[in-house]
């Protein structure tokens, strides 16, 4: 096991200013296991493989959504368009796990995922797990295989943050 160092202060907010502008997409991370359903909004998201198509998701540690991933081995990614602020607000503060974060939204219709899909994405993706990292950090680190998407329709939100220590 490696040992980590805290770098000084200087350093640190160096590391802080170059990370938050690395630029990011808004997705809603959406799970199902049983008759379970739980969704995040997150943004630790990047494409991982082109063969086979792949993703990799990194999730805070103690989110109420892992185990639904951990237990179905899927997940669903729903972009968010830019401007929107419902589905973004909607799903901010994530799901807790006796509540089903989906009533009254939109799903997309007739569609044989897994997970749920929500219509006002940009774009979805459903997602089959290959593998699950504990980096040994705040995060877990998940990468997944791309089994259906669809593209919808508009731009994508992109996101930058200040400070690339803190959301």
């Amino acid at each position: 096991m490696q040992t980590h160092t805290t770098p000084d202060e200087k350093t640190l907010q160096g590391i802080a200013a170059a990370l938050g502008r690395i630029p990011q997409g808004l997705f809603i991370l959406t799970a199902r296991h049983e008759d379970r359903r739980g969704a995040a909004l997150v943004s630790w998201v990047q494409q991982a493989s082109f063969s086979p198509p792949m993703v990799s998701l990194a999730i805070a540690k103690g989110r109420s959504i892992l185990p639904l991933i951990s237990e179905s081995r899927f997940f669903g990614l729903c972009q968010l368009p830019k401007g929107d602020k419902l589905l973004m607000r909607h799903f901010a503060g994530g799901s807790t796990p006796n509540e089903d974060p989906f009533l009254g939204m939109d799903l997309l219709p007739n569609h044989a995922a897994r997970v749920p899909l929500l219509a006002g994405a940009l774009s979805y993706m459903e997602c089959e797990v290959v593998r699950h990292i504990d980096v040994e950090g705040d995060h877990d680190v998940f990468v997944a295989a791309v089994r259906t998407a669809g593209y919808l329709a508009g731009e994508p939100h992109i996101h930058l943050r200040d400070n690339g220590l803190k959301y």
